[in-house]
């Protein structure tokens, strides 16, 4: 069996890469608290920017949600900052969520599971499971879109910062943690131990 060739990428510890994903979210929370959201989103575009390039240089490529994600969060936290006008961050989630759900249903529609590109060397898993998980994260990225459309139209921005923050990541965890089962149920043997 032939291997994917091109650049490795290197291991990082879970803590790590943990503190990378969510600390510019932290920050976001934190300076919204105390300048509010036009620096608390300056801060969360800088906070962004260097966690790829830490990310990178850990781990030798930049990973391809976090980038799309970051690509957006320039566009749209710069028009925040530039025009001061907090609409365009709170679309954020929702144009990202809606992307990716969008993105990983299209891939479904043609026979391919882009999740498994995502997500191959966390697991292995047969096509039928990749799809199923595939189906179910598309689904949860437009809940997701949804609850951040109900949530900034309902409620004071204060209100939407610590949803996004307290909110968005739990729901996150507990919907991957529900996912287990189905993983556990299509997870392939590992067979391949002869090079």
């Amino acid at each position: 069996m032939t291997e994917r060739t091109g650049p490795q990428e290197r291991p990082v510890a879970p803590w790590l890469k943990l503190v990378l994903e969510m600390g510019p979210l932290v920050l976001f929370f934190l300076i919204n608290r105390q300048r509010g959201i036009f620096d608390a989103t300056a801060v969360f575009m800088v906070a962004v920017v260097a966690s790829l390039l830490v990310m990178r240089r850990l781990t030798g490529r930049l990973p391809i949600m976090p980038l799309v994600s970051a690509a957006v969060v320039l566009v749209f936290g710069g028009l925040t900052v530039w025009l001061k006008d907090d609409l365009f961050i709170k679309l954020k989630p929702t144009i990202v969520n809606t992307m990716f759900g969008v993105i990983l249903l299209g891939g479904l529609a043609f026979g391919r599971s882009l999740l498994s590109i995502v997500l191959d060397s966390v697991f292995r898993l047969t096509d039928e499971g990749w799809r199923k998980l595939t189906f179910r994260w598309a689904l949860f990225f437009f809940v997701l879109a949804g609850l951040n459309e109900v949530v900034w139209r309902t409620q004071e921005t204060e209100f939407w910062v610590n949803f996004k923050v307290f909110g968005i990541m739990p729901l996150t965890l507990v919907f991957a943690l529900a996912q287990m089962p189905l993983i556990m149920r299509h997870s392939l043997e590992e067979t391949d131990d002869q090079g």
